[in-house]
This record gives structure tokens, sequence and C-alpha cells, in this order.
């Protein structure tokens, strides 16, 4: 009895990429989006020696004079056990300073010395030319229009 040859399948490489489903998830847009973006923001605050938490914080006591730790936790969704370290190295750094908050005889309240001023106000501007960078395909309402959108999905 003759044997029949099965046909021979080769994998074939394909010269482009089907990633259409992929680009009808939120997630898949939302994380593309934010990974071109944290890259640069990376390297235009190492300059500062500031990490994407380190610039929030500060920009957050910055705009927030006498915000507490714990306020902190809730805004960023960051452990306690973390931001605990974060605050401490910003504060060795000279840029954050703890006084008694005013209501609340248990917390203290974080504020920016001088040197932290200074900084958040240069890592703020850096931050804003990226922005337009980063998205510079965007009309300025277009842009509105996708932070108010992205904030719709986390708010």
């Amino acid at each position: 009895m003759a044997s029949a040859s099965l046909p021979t399948i080769t994998p074939t490489a394909t010269d482009v990429v089907d990633n259409g489903y992929l680009r009808t998830l939120v997630g898949y847009n939302a994380r593309r989006a934010s990974l071109s973006i944290i890259e640069v923001f990376m390297e235009r605050m190492a300059v500062y020696g500031l990490k994407v938490v380190d610039f929030s914080v500060l920009s957050l006591v910055a705009h927030n004079p006498g915000i507490t730790s714990r306020q902190l936790c809730a805004t960023l969704g960051v452990l306690p056990p973390n931001l605990v370290g974060l605050i401490a190295a910003l504060d060795r750094r000279g840029l954050i300073e703890r006084r008694p908050h005013p209501s609340d005889g248990r917390a203290m309240g974080l504020h920016l010395t001088p040197a932290g001023e200074d900084l958040c106000a240069q890592a703020e501007q850096t931050a804003a030319t990226l922005e337009i960078d980063a998205t510079a395909r965007l009309t300025a309402t277009e842009r509105k229009t996708l932070i108010r959108l992205l904030q719709k999905v986390y708010d």
C-alpha cells in the first residue's frame, strides 16, 4: 500500500502585523500612548533627578501646601509604605519639609522648600513642553478632549 505524503506546512513570516483587534481596545491604546510619553518624560526628568512619582508628589505639594501623606496616597493610588521612603528621599534632598497640620494634631503637612519650589517650577515647565511635543499631532481641542475622556475612565 502506498503511503500518501502529507503536505509540508512551513510557517510564513508576515510583512505586516495585524494588530487591528488590539487597536480596538481602550487599554491597549492607553498603554501604548502612555509608554511613548513616559519614556520621554523619564529622560527629561532625569536632569532633575525625578521619577514619575517624585514629580507627581512635588507637583501635588506645590499646588496643595500642607497636604498630608494620607491625601497623597489616596490621590496617587500609592500604598503608605511606598510613600514613606519617597517623602524621606525628597526631604533629604531639601525639596520638602514637614510642618504640623493646622487642624489635625496627629498629621504633618507637607510643604515645598524654596529649592523644592524652584525645582518643581522647572520640572512642571519641562512636563508642559513635553506634553505639547508628545501630542503634536493633536489640536489643542483634541488634546483637551483626550484628557477629559481618559479622566472619565479612571475618575
